[in-house]
């Protein structure tokens, strides 16, 4: 597992803010649990990490490297949903 920064993450969709300035850090090995109620972004933050959505603004470092602009499958994330639905591919 590797290390994952999170700094000053938004996504915007249109004038919905649905994730606004996210700072986060997950220290390799770590286990991390995002707990809220529904709509509040905890899905479109997970999407974003995985390259599934795109941020609007700020940096999303995977063991040391800034991910932003590579594809899903080349960022070797693996996440659980509670609907396969949410990540597709």
């Amino acid at each position: 597992m590797a290390e994952v920064r999170i700094t000053g993450l938004h996504k915007r969709y249109g004038a919905f803010h649905a994730v606004r300035g996210i700072d986060l850090d997950i220290r390799d090995g770590e286990f991390t649990v995002l707990v809220g109620p529904s709509g509040c972004g905890k899905s479109t933050l997970l999407r974003t990490i995985a390259g599934l959505e795109e941020s609007s603004e700020g940096t999303i470092e995977i063991g040391g490297e800034v991910v932003n602009d590579f594809r899903p499958r080349d960022r070797d994330v693996a996440m659980v949903f509670q609907s396969y639905a949410l990540y597709p591919h």
